[in-house]
């Protein structure tokens, strides 16, 4: 049978989702404790893949096993088993062709920057020294929902077929001393927010003009872009699935 399984975790000591040779992933760490717990080798499927030390609120995966007659018991055995920095949310049983992958529909990132020196943040945040203009970001933020291919935010030397996403919302927020940017699109390509925050940072610096931006975009060149946001300020906070998928 196959059941979804509900993710959350902190990056900052795993080189990425994905399993990698000689490198510990948040993939491995989960498939060894199913593995372990269902007695059985268990492989499980992400809807994405983060990169080494950005964080996920949530993320679903799909497994195959032998019924899981009692999932919230195992949801529970699991998180007694599992390292701290990483919480299993739900186990749910789906369809034989559900795909975490494949089926999502939208996928929600933000990225977190303090405007101070602030302890609790250490880790979570980046932490920036001078506030960039929020207006200007915003501008350039909203501008990316005219455009579609984004090869010049995507990392070099990539494997995907296209370059093509279909962003439905990108904007800045401030909560107090932390600026929150929020984006959200059907898919998104290696390294593309933080490649977004970086060179939206420029645009909020003054390091970069508004005709400079789109003309980055139209480029394809990532060596125009910006450098990428660092890693700890990124996560992956919802995965969207049409409706009926878990009924």
């Amino acid at each position: 049978m196959r059941y979804f399984i509900e993710i959350a975790y902190n990056g900052k000591n795993y080189f990425g989702w994905q399993i990698q040779p000689e490198q510990i992933s948040v993939q491995e760490t989960v498939e060894k404790a199913l593995s372990t717990l269902l007695r059985d080798d268990i492989k499980i499927m992400g809807a994405g893949r983060t990169d080494a030390g950005v964080h996920a609120k949530q993320l679903f995966a799909h497994f195959d096993a032998n019924p899981i007659h009692n999932p919230s018991d195992l949801v529970f055995r699991l998180n007694s088993f599992l390292p701290s920095d990483i919480a299993i949310r739900s186990i749910k049983k789906v369809s034989e062709d559900a795909h975490a992958r494949f089926d999502a529909t939208k996928r929600e990132y933000e990225y977190y920057i303090v405007l101070h020196k602030d302890p609790f943040w250490e880790g979570l945040a980046y932490q920036l020294y001078r506030t960039p203009d929020m207006r200007k970001m915003n501008e350039a933020a909203k501008s990316l929902l005219d455009y579609e291919d984004f090869q010049c935010f995507s990392r070099s030397n990539t494997d995907v077929k296209t370059y093509t996403c279909k962003v439905t919302k990108a904007e800045w927020r401030r909560e107090g001393e932390r600026l929150i940017f929020h984006i959200e699109a059907d898919r998104f390509l290696r390294n593309m927010v933080r490649a977004i925050v970086g060179t939206l940072l420029d645009v909020g610096y003054g390091k970069t003009t508004m005709p400079q931006f789109h003309e980055i975009l139209k480029s394809k060149d990532r060596g125009l872009a910006g450098a990428s946001a660092p890693a700890h300020g990124l996560y992956l906070t919802r995965v969207h699935y049409p409706e009926d998928l878990f009924r």
